[in-house]
């Protein structure tokens, strides 16, 4: 087994010779977000994307994040650590199950989360994060709404807005696994402990939360909250983050984990930056497409 150190130096060593940024999501592992240049959530990922003047980007996150860097820095080589980084809440949106949604709501725009397909963001009116979702919807003149393709953030979207939501019948398994029992266990272990969770989470654990927002909004809920104590219901990794920014505060996880996002390990950084592997491709038309849907997003945030 290698050594931690002698990977960690090793990858320093290539992203210099290959004038390389690596960007993690805030749910990778520990030493894989302190050995990045840019830790963050989908929209801080995709506009430190296109600042970015390094030839190569490796990011650290899973496939669908790969894809939104490639499609808005064509010029660039992107790479992922592990091809097999996916994730299951952008898998139950195919092209085929969006065609006959869209005939079945003509007048609908679609909406869809950066968590999908570079195909189905191709085939959509705008994108949007969890950061943004509700704004974005209300930039948007159609009263009815495609929402693709979580159901808990177009359900906690349509609680936010007057217009007609159409929600998709996906689901991230890091959200909904957090049960209203287990928030209410550490509670009451807990009595004066902020509740702050994602709006992916299920409507009955966002009603009794304090605080409900995207990994980014989060963070900055805890470090200007008066609170010392938190329950924090999202990715466990999450918290890595959070605690390290606020060393005085205690953090409590709901023990939920992202199977795609803890596939990336300091070996498959190193080995990806030595091999210049795996390479994110995508066809010139579907790329066009779809940057045409993040770029309406990223204009008006």
């Amino acid at each position: 087994m290698e050594n931690k150190e002698e990977l960690i130096e090793e990858i320093k060593e290539l992203k210099e010779k290959h004038n390389a940024i690596i960007l993690a999501h805030v749910y990778q592992d520990g030493v894989i977000q302190d050995i990045a240049d840019f830790v963050g959530d989908s929209l801080g990922l995709s506009r430190k994307a296109v600042e970015t003047e390094a030839e190569v980007i490796v990011f650290c996150g899973v496939l669908f994040m790969a894809e939104t860097a490639y499609i808005l820095n064509p010029d660039k080589k992107v790479l992922i650590p592990d091809p097999e980084a996916g994730c299951t809440l952008a898998d139950t949106a195919t092209l085929s199950k969006l065609k006959a949604k869209k005939k079945e709501y003509p007048n609908a725009a679609v909406v869809s989360y950066v968590n999908s397909s570079a195909q189905i963001k191709a085939s959509s009116d705008i994108c949007c994060t969890s950061a943004n979702a509700i704004q974005i919807v209300e930039s948007i003149p159609n009263e009815e709404i495609l929402f693709i393709p979580d159901r808990n953030l177009a359900d906690y979207v349509a609680e936010n807005t007057n217009k007609k939501i159409i929600p998709w019948d996906g689901f991230c398994l890091v959200h909904e696994n957090i049960s209203i029992e287990t928030i209410q266990r550490l509670k009451n272990q807990h009595p004066n402990a902020e509740i702050v969770v994602h709006p992916e989470c299920k409507a009955p654990v966002r009603h009794i939360a304090d605080y409900i927002g995207s990994t980014s909004a989060m963070a900055r809920y805890i470090s200007q909250s008066s609170s010392k104590e938190f329950i924090v219901g999202t990715e466990d990794n999450f918290v890595y983050r959070v605690r390290k920014d606020n060393p005085d505060k205690i953090f409590y996880t709901v023990g939920t984990k992202c199977i795609g996002m803890r596939r990336i390990t300091l070996k498959k950084l190193r080995d990806s930056l030595l091999e210049m592997k795996y390479e994110i491709t995508i066809p010139e038309d579907i790329r066009i497409n779809a940057k045409k849907a993040l770029d309406k997003m990223l204009k008006i945030v």
